[in-house]
Parts: C-alpha cells; structure tokens; sequence
C-alpha cells in the first residue's frame, strides 16, 4: 500500500497519532467497513473515533463521515462487580493504573470508584498514561481551589475525562499540549481578576468560566476592565451577565481594544448627534410649511 507523500505530511504535522491510525485503518480496509468494525478492531470508543474522524475532516483527508458524533447525554455501560474483578485479573495495564491511582489520590478504591475507572478506559478506550495525566490534573485544580490535600472525586475525574475525549485528547502528546495551554491560562488569571477588582479569593467555578471564554476569545484584561467600569457605573455592583453582554456587543461592533471602544463611542454619538440635527431641520422645515399654507 502507498500513500501520497502530501497526505503524510499532513499526518506527521498533526501530530494525532489517533487521527494516523484511523486513516491507515481506513486505506488498509479501502472504505470497506463499518463504524461498528473500527471500534471493534481498534478497540475504541465511539467518542475516540468521533475525534480521530474529525482531525482528519479538518485535514482533508476524509471525504464524507465515518459515523455521526455521539451526543453528550448518550447513556454509558455499567460495570458489574465481576466485570471489574475480571479487569483487574486479566489486564494487567488496568490494575497498575489502580495501584497508581490510588498512590495519587492516597486512598483505596472502592468498587463505584473502580466502575468509574472502568468506564474510562474500557468505554472511552482512554489510555492508562493519559488517565493518570487526568487524575494529576484533577488534583491540582482541587488543591488550587480548596487547599493543600484535598482531592476529586471520581465522579469529578470522570466528568473531566469525557470532556478530554470530546477535545479528542486520547494520547500522551495532546493532552501534554491541553495541560500547557491550561497552565497558561492559569497565568494569565490574575491579570484578568485584578481588571474586575476581585482580589483575596480564588474565582468560583463559574467566575473562572467567564474568564476562560474571554481568554479563548482574545479578550484582553484591559478591555474587561472598562466593561467592568461600566457594569459597576449602570449596575452598581459586579453582575457577570451584564459585563459579558458588554463584551459580547463591543465584539460584534468590532471592538477588540480600550481604543477601538472609545473610537466606536465618539463616531456613534457624533453620528448620532447628525442625526437629530438632521430631524431638526426637517422638523422646522415642516412647521414653516403648515405657517405657509395657513396665510
């Protein structure tokens, strides 16, 4: 089998090593299988797949779907107490991530908790490098908000797990990637806190996910705090809502600095200031007219 050296180039410059396997999968079986068929023989999740599908979409190399992407609420296998003994006995690679697991959260799993493991590397088909990379992750970001020796829960590993498969992060180098980009973002808060005036306290949960968007949106700490400055003019005290819509509306304008803001205001309110003087000037003409006619 050959491959076109464009389409490996293309391949190699991703960097999805998911995303490889699927289209050497696909050439291998040249368009004859099901989506059924890969999950089996790749022993992935529908998730997995529905990630490896869409890198190569955004490459070029895919024409048409391989299978439709699952919905988020689409319900999940349950694991009995025999399917997880039997994980534990006969795949080794399972029951060193429990051992390694619970080192990092410094208690025993219990069954529920190992069900939920479960779900994550037999469901999901997340490798057990990638799985501790989430546990690590979840850990900090609870010790970061509550304090020193606090730790997630499984459920709390779990959800975070399902949105790492929806952003596709199902090999050691993206999720390396996800944390990087993450670490910045953590940076870059205090920048964004100090412009709402917030200082002495971490943000909440959905603080942080205000601020996150207007990070992933390009949204500078400067221009958040002249919509703050607003917010607090008209609303007296800081209403999240409020501020974004601010936000919201100055994107839209094309507003993306303090200065396009300012500039934006002054060429409205002059426009606007024509416009009365040209409703003015209709209107005085009109009321010469009705005098007119009456003489």
């Amino acid at each position: 089998m050959s491959l076109p050296a464009a389409r490996l180039d293309k391949l190699i410059a991703r960097a999805d090593s998911d995303a490889a396997l699927l289209y050497l999968f696909l050439m291998r079986a040249s368009g004859g299988v099901t989506p059924q068929e890969i999950q089996r023989r790749l022993r992935w999740s529908e998730l997995r797949m529905a990630a490896a599908e869409n890198t190569l979409q955004q490459l070029g190399l895919l024409d048409g779907g391989v299978t439709p992407p699952p919905e988020p609420a689409e319900e999940r296998p349950t694991y009995t107490t025999d399917d997880v003994a039997a994980m534990l006995e006969g795949d080794g690679a399972f029951a060193a991530l429990v051992v390694q697991i619970e080192g990092k959260l410094g208690k025993k799993l219990k069954t529920a908790d190992l069900q939920i493991l479960a779900g994550l590397y037999d469901d999901l088909g997340m490798p057990p490098d990638v799985i501790y990379l989430l546990v690590n992750h979840c850990v900090s970001r609870i010790e970061r908000r509550y304090g020193e020796g606090r730790r997630p829960t499984l459920r709390q590993i779990e959800k975070e797990g399902y949105y790492w498969a929806k952003l596709g992060l199902f090999d050691q180098a993206a999720a390396a990637e996800y944390l990087r980009q993450y670490a910045d973002r953590q940076e870059q808060m205090g920048a964004y806190l100090r412009a709402l005036q917030i200082a002495g306290r971490k943000p909440v949960e959905s603080e942080e996910k205000y601020i996150t968007r207007w990070m992933e949106q390009g949204i500078s700490p400067e221009l958040v705090a002249l919509a703050y400055d607003q917010t607090i003019f008209y609303k007296k005290e800081l209403n999240w809502r409020y501020l974004g819509a601010i936000l919201r509306r100055w994107q839209e304008n094309g507003w993306h600095t303090a200065e396009d803001v300012e500039r934006g205001s002054r060429e409205r309110t002059t426009s606007k200031r024509g416009w009365n003087k040209a409703d003015d000037e209709e209107r005085q003409r009109d009321e010469w007219l009705k005098k007119y006619i009456k003489r």
